[in-house]
């Protein structure tokens, strides 16, 4: 069966031994950013210039979700050749996906800078209102691109899924968003140093190095949640399907789980 191209690997990685000692996600992530550095520097420029232009943001960042999920995993990734074929065949959704982030992202934006100049009680609420709703659609991006490629699933299917991943995956998320703002912080103070050297490095550090990074983070933490309210739920109630691939992927179910979640169509993603 196979779904989102999960079990469409062209070469084998090593897996995750059962009973193996298991690493820390701080260790886990270091050592797979270092082992992959060249291929996650490549992919993270590529990603930063499409998502330049605005309109392909969501195109970028399903291509990046797709190598990082695969490297995540201890999977092969082929880098920028994978990056492609995932915006190749699922092209659609991302755009239209990217499409409504930038709106929404605009329109708050908005809102933030308006109620931030405002005087009275009202604007006071507005603004906690905006700064909090900017943190929740920031936790719901962290799954959108995960479960879009993974699953087929429509993009009202998504949101709801990811709306709920932003509060039963909390944990995660406010580690992602903790990152994001610590690398965003250097990134900024190296544009303090009067020098043309610290801005350039800055510059390469934001869009070359830090995307990989921030986006492999993002698949190690996200990725079990999503296993387990909806992987695992789908193969609860189909024991005898990809027994085989399930166990060389370290996805074989273990105990039973209740999902929260409804529509979960764990099926092959090849669009």
């Amino acid at each position: 069966m196979g779904f989102g191209g999960f079990f469409s690997y062209d070469k084998p990685g090593p897996g995750i031994k059962k009973d193996g000692p298991k690493k820390k996600t701080f260790f886990v992530l270091f050592e797979i950013w270092w082992r992959h550095f060249w291929k996650l520097f490549i992919v993270g420029t590529v990603y930063s210039a499409l998502s330049v232009l605005l309109i392909p943001s969501g195109l970028a960042a399903a291509g990046i979700t797709n190598v990082a999920r695969n490297l995540a995993r201890d999977k092969h990734s082929f880098g920028l050749s994978d990056f492609f074929e995932t915006i190749k065949k699922n092209w659609k959704q991302a755009l239209v996906a990217g499409i409504i982030n930038t709106v929404v992202d605009i329109v708050n934006a908005f809102a933030i800078y308006f109620y931030w100049f405002g005087e009275d009680f009202l604007s006071i609420i507005g603004f906690g209102f905006s700064v909090a709703l900017f943190i929740l659609i920031r936790f719901i991006k962290y799954h959108i691109w995960l479960l879009l490629i993974t699953f087929k699933l429509n993009l009202k299917q998504i949101y709801k899924n990811c709306f709920l991943f932003a509060f039963v995956n909390w944990k995660a998320n406010l580690i992602i968003g903790i990152t994001e703002i610590l690398l965003l912080a250097i990134c900024v103070a190296l544009f303090f140093i009067p020098y043309y050297i610290a801005w350039v490095v800055s510059i390469v550090l934001a869009t070359m190095v830090f995307p990989g990074f921030i986006h492999l983070l993002t698949q190690l933490l996200i990725f079990p949640k999503v296993k387990e309210l909806m992987i695992d739920p789908y193969y609860e109630e189909h024991p005898d399907e990809d027994k085989e691939l399930r166990v060389n992927l370290g996805l074989d179910v273990e105990a039973e789980e209740i999902s929260v979640f409804e529509d979960k169509h764990i099926e092959n993603n090849d669009k």
